[in-house]
């Protein structure tokens, strides 16, 4: 199996999702120190692009953690 196969395969499987999350939750950490120092320079439209991307990453965690809900589901079919 070729390199970039074997990495397309990580990308749909519980480790790769579960590594997704981890790295959409880190991007948390950035959408939050964007909206502090929005606050601080009363920066409204800067707040708003905070809010947007926060509400990205929640939307993409949503989206992921329905992937592994799925996964599991397909593994107890399996296992039945």
């Amino acid at each position: 199996m070729s390199k970039l196969a074997k990495a397309k395969n990580f990308k749909k499987s519980k480790a790769g999702t579960y590594l997704s999350i981890g790295t959409t939750l880190f991007g948390a950490v950035r959408v939050a120190k964007q909206m502090k120092q929005a606050r601080i320079d009363d920066d409204k439209l800067r707040q708003l692009d905070s809010v947007i991307a926060a509400a990205a990453l929640a939307t993409g965690v949503a989206l992921l953690i329905r992937e592994l809900r799925r996964m599991n589901d397909d593994e107890d079919i399996l296992a039945g």
